[in-house]
């Protein structure tokens, strides 16, 4: 006890005496003092040789290769008082070959991604400004006739007619928790990662969209505390595990007949359509259809005039399928472009309208990360990929005919691309863990064209404190598994000196820490703790992505089981360096990671003296469907997947020291399960220091919050390992 006194006092005095030369938290989360410069994402126009963005109220016209002011091609405030605008504005976007801007402002969140907002339009060539509703909508979309516009609004979706003005309500009966038309219910929003559900053909010509009935989903309620004399309560419709998902059926609407089919799919909550995608053929629609237990995934090819369907082909994966955005239809009208992990790695595929695989276009034992886009003119795919190292991310060209590979990146590190328009140009940008991102134009032979931001600022920073550079390692475990990690060694580093070790995971299904990329506020924290003495080290334990299939998906049915071995391994080996003090070992983890933290520190309570969880997941039966069942499938399937990798129902095992945070508005990993976890430790007479944040959600962000939450976890590092 005396001896962490001691060590508390010493850490607290030098944070005093030095604060001028040391990396403050204020700084971090608050003033922005070591904040790198970001370039936000471009707005190609559709010459490949511009780009625009917004300045003040303003969309400005830039040209890529020079980055020099060409135009200014909207002034808002000069339509200040027109149509109901204010003036200002939060995003813009060109549609319908540049003729319109499509303009939104007081934008209000419904969930975490979705939203509702003011829409304008603005026509580039009759110099003219309408509002698009006299309301509030969502996800304001023009076709790509530029004839029609299609919206969201209370619930039921509306078209309107550009030329005239005028709007038709396509859907009735929507209702708040009880029937979405043309938007995603919590869930699809927050697991299959899309909040429009409605979608124009090629030509304009009809709108196909998703209705989902929760009318069965059951319900949950937040408590929100805004200075009342009552707190406010915000109910919606959430389903977890095992419970009744709403009722999805997927319709097409024919502008010119104004009749509507329904897509001859059952309506079976035990079903997802996770996408809608239309085809090259303005008369075929391409459905998602997927079983609860998401390892059977059929494309089908639906009629828009009768709805009938046809299956174009059918995925299986012994464990689940991951859904993504890489389905690409080629303007042949032949084939299309599929990515699969049917080798034991993500790769992509060409397939032809049948259904029949024509050949791999990548091939080899590592995973394509992200497809990024198809040069049309040239037959050229573009894609990122960790080919190199798990560690490292590159990115490639591929001519789909010749099957010739260029890699479009040189430099170490992650790499990630946007191309222009015609794909001339495109801007790259990479960062390592010590450099933060820089930002290069290059022309498609891969010549830099110029440089946008070097943040050669944020190295004269580093310079000045006196950072420490990280260390990649791996290493085997009992179990014959090979680990990635990295560390930071404190500051005036001395080989003969016993540290303690502060560890930071987050470990969930397909994620990756341990990556040769800039970390931003989280680098400068690490740094600022090093600079305390701390040896700072992060490991990917199994389960985590860019190593293939196998290596992610072995914890399927075991969420926590496998991880949590790994992070024990790992703390073993970091405590028997001879550079460290094993009896001083701490572990910190936010949603996934502070589900994986609670494990450690319960499972591990000889190893981990200290975990700090934030937003952790407790109990899995408290979480949602889709997410859950993917990888655990049901509690009444696999319940002791579920009660063997619950913290809640390891709380007597609690030896350490345990902070234990939650916002109190969470929507996605609600405050019930650390009210639940806080009842255990509570009824095996465990001691536990808890923070919560009142109308706070996942994230717990706004009015000092961060600062504030920082400060609490700082200190009990400083206090407590």
């Amino acid at each position: 006890m005396l001896r962490s006194y001691l060590i508390v006092c010493f850490s607290l005095c030098f944070l005093l005496v030095s604060a001028q030369d040391t990396i403050t938290l204020e700084g971090i989360w608050k003033d922005g003092t070591y904040a790198h410069n970001r370039v936000p994402g471009f707005t190609f126009m559709e010459d490949g040789k511009h780009y625009t963005k917004r300045v003040d109220d303003s969309v400005v016209k830039y040209d890529l290769t020079t980055g020099e002011k060409v135009e200014t091609l909207w002034d808002g405030q000069s339509y200040k008082g027109k149509a109901g605008f204010d003036g200002k504005f939060a995003t813009y976007e060109f549609v319908n070959n540049e003729q319109y801007i499509l303009i939104t402002d007081n934008i209000k969140s419904i969930y975490r991604h979705s939203f509702k907002a003011d829409y304008f339009i603005y026509d580039r060539t009759l110099d003219k400004l309408a509002r698009v509703y006299k309301d509030p909508v969502q996800y304001a979309t023009i076709s790509p006739s530029g004839e029609h516009m299609a919206f969201v609004y209370e619930n039921d979706l509306y078209v309107k007619t550009m030329a005239s003005g005028g709007v038709v309500r396509i859907t009735t009966d929507g209702k708040k928790n009880l029937i979405i038309n043309g938007a995603a219910d919590w869930v699809y929003e927050e697991e299959f990662a899309f909040e429009k559900a409605f979608f124009w053909n090629t030509d304009g010509s009809s709108l196909a969209y998703m209705r989902f009935d929760e009318s069965a989903v059951k319900e949950f309620t937040m408590t929100m505390h805004y200075d009342q004399m009552y707190p406010q309560y915000e109910t919606f419709k959430y389903p977890k595990v095992g419970e009744t998902n709403a009722t999805v059926t997927t319709h097409i609407y024919n502008l010119a007949s104004e009749k509507t089919v329904q897509v001859d799919l059952a309506a079976d909550p035990e079903m997802y359509t996770p996408r809608l995608k239309w085809t090259q053929d303005p008369s075929e629609l391409c459905v998602f259809y997927m079983n609860r237990h998401q390892n059977r995934l059929n494309l089908f090819i639906a009629n828009r005039k009768n709805g009938k369907v046809k299956k174009l082909m059918e995925e299986t994966n012994q464990y689940y399928i991951d859904i993504t955005d890489n389905l690409t239809f080629l303007e042949d009208g032949k084939h299309f472009i599929w990515t699969s992990e049917q080798s034991g790695f993500n790769h992509i595929y060409l397939y032809d309208m049948k259904g029949k695989l024509v050949k791999p276009l990548t091939s080899g034992d590592y995973d394509v990360l992200s497809f990024l886009g198809m040069d049309k003119v040239n037959g050229d795919i573009y894609y990122q990929a960790a080919d190199i190292s798990p560690q490292q991310k590159h990115v490639y060209r591929l001519n789909i005919d010749s099957g010739k590979k260029t890699p479009m990146t040189d430099f170490k590190g992650t790499n990630y691309t946007q191309f222009s328009s015609t794909y001339d140009y495109y801007v790259n940008t990479n960062s390592t863990f010590e450099s933060a991102p820089t930002y290069k134009v290059y022309d498609r032979d891969r010549n830099v064209v110029r440089i946008i931001e070097d943040n050669a600022s944020v190295a004269s920073i580093q310079q000045a404190h006196n950072t420490v550079s990280a260390e990649f390692f791996d290493f085997t475990t009992d179990y014959g598994v090979t680990l990635n990690g990295y560390m930071i060694k404190p500051q005036n580093f001395d080989p003969n000196q016993e540290y303690p070790v502060f560890m930071y995971l987050y470990g969930g299904p397909g994620s990756q820490q341990v990556v040769d990329s800039w970390k931003g506020s989280y680098y400068w924290w690490f740094q600022m703790l090093a600079a305390q003495g701390y040896v700072v080290a992060c490991v990917d334990n199994r389960g985590t992505g860019s190593r293939g299939e196998e290596f992610k998906k072995m914890t399927y049915q075991q969420l926590g089981k496998y991880e949590t071995e790994d992070q024990i391994a790992a703390a073993k080996y970091l405590g028997e360096l001879p550079f460290t003090d094993g009896s001083r070992i701490g572990i910190f983890g936010w949603s996934y990671g502070g589900y994986m933290s609670s494990l450690c520190l319960l499972k591990g309570n000889d190893v981990f003296k200290s975990a700090i969880a934030v937003a952790p997941v407790t109990n899995w039966k408290w979480y949602d469907t889709i997410y859950t069942e993917r990888y655990m499938r049901t509690y009444v399937e696999n319940k002791e997947g579920y009660d063997e990798n619950s913290p809640i129902h390891f709380a007597d095992r609690l030896k350490g020291n345990y902070l234990l945070v939650h916002g109190m508005a969470d929507d996605n990993v609600h405050f019930q399960h650390t009210a639940e976890m806080a009842a255990a430790l509570i009824k095996a007479n465990k001691q536990f220091d808890t923070y919560f944040y009142p109308n706070r959600n996942h994230g717990i962000y706004g009015d000092n919050a961060r600062l504030h939450l920082w400060t609490k976890m700082t200190n009990f590092i400083l206090e407590k390992i």
